[in-house]
């Protein structure tokens, strides 16, 4: 499997990896500059040269995934005998330093409902790399002319046709996936609640409408559901931000795809909080192991 090909594999299964290549090359080395090496959890594809330098970057690949290390690092190698290496000896004679580029996992949003809004929405969220969903149970909301405005979208774009149970969807959604209920029917929009408070994976659950709507929503939920407060306050109404108060839908549509994406960096300070947490959990260690580390490869940020 090529690189490109397994880049594109992790991504369609939501996995995170990263990526390696050989940046610059001085003297002799196993593998020229922009040769590529794709490290996930539990394999690898392509290959830098193989010895220390491919086993090192494996090593730090996978510290970065398990850490969800949001930038790149370079890590220079000496190629030499007098190099104390952790896999081994490589005595090329060269120099070469690796970056590694994390490949998070991209975000998911699903918009269930593609009418005037949800169309607007789509448009808006298309030019973001995510996954985008859009579900609807009217064929006439999802042909090939209609959607034709994402022909140049950024995200991939995944379109469910939904004759009869739209909320069938939701548990074929990716794990983390956030909800955008919007349908043309109220009674879909209720059934997408319960169905959405039930299914364990999904991320976010917002509702467009008013406060009269959701009043009957929750009672509904409450007690046909038999959804408890807690539950039930993962739903979020209105959706969009607060202070924008025009009701054209691609106004609307702005409004809640920025409300989405503050939710996006919400997410990831919560991310770096843990990260910081388990770095500083890790800094004694890495201390002691400092002087042992003097000869082996350097690290740096990108």
């Amino acid at each position: 499997m090529t690189w490109v090909a397994a880049v594109a594999r992790l991504r369609a299964r939501r996995e995170a990896g990263v990526l390696v290549t050989v940046a610059t090359v001085r003297g002799h080395a196993p593998r020229d500059a922009g040769a590529k090496l794709v490290v996930a959890r539990t394999g690898t594809w392509g290959s830098i040269g193989g010895g220390n330098v491919e086993a090192v970057a494996i090593d730090r690949a996978r510290e970065m995934i398990a850490a969800a290390t949001p930038g790149p690092e370079l890590i220079d190698f000496a190629l030499n005998d007098k190099v104390t290496n952790k896999h081994g000896v490589q005595c090329c004679g060269g120099t070469v330093s690796v970056l590694l580029e994390p490949l998070p996992v991209v975000r998911a949003v699903a918009v269930f409902g593609v009418g005037h809004v949800g169309l607007e929405l789509a448009r808006v969220l298309a030019r973001q790399d995510l996954d985008l969903h859009l579900v609807d149970n009217r064929a006439d909301m999802l042909t090939e002319e209609r959607l034709d405005v994402l022909a140049d979208a950024v995200a991939q774009v995944h379109v469910h046709h939904t004759p009869l149970l739209p909320e069938e969807v939701l548990a074929r959604l990716p794990y983390g996936t956030h909800i955008l209920i919007m349908t043309h029917d109220h009674a879909e929009d209720a059934a997408l609640c319960d169905a959405a408070l039930r299914t364990t994976h999904l991320g976010s659950i917002g509702l467009i409408g008013s406060a009269a709507k959701w009043v009957r929503f929750r009672r509904r939920l409450a007690t046909e559901g038999g959804h408890d407060e807690a539950a039930i306050d993962r739903i979020r109404t209105p959706i969009g931000l607060a202070d924008i108060t025009g009701k054209e839908p691609a106004t609307i549509a702005v409004s809640v795809a920025a409300d989405l994406l503050r939710t996006f960096e919400t997410e990831g300070e919560s991310k770096g909080d843990r990260r910081a947490e388990a770095g500083r959990r890790g800094q004694g260690h890495r201390q002691e192991q400092g002087d042992r580390r003097a000869d082996a490869p350097t690290r740096r940020s990108g």
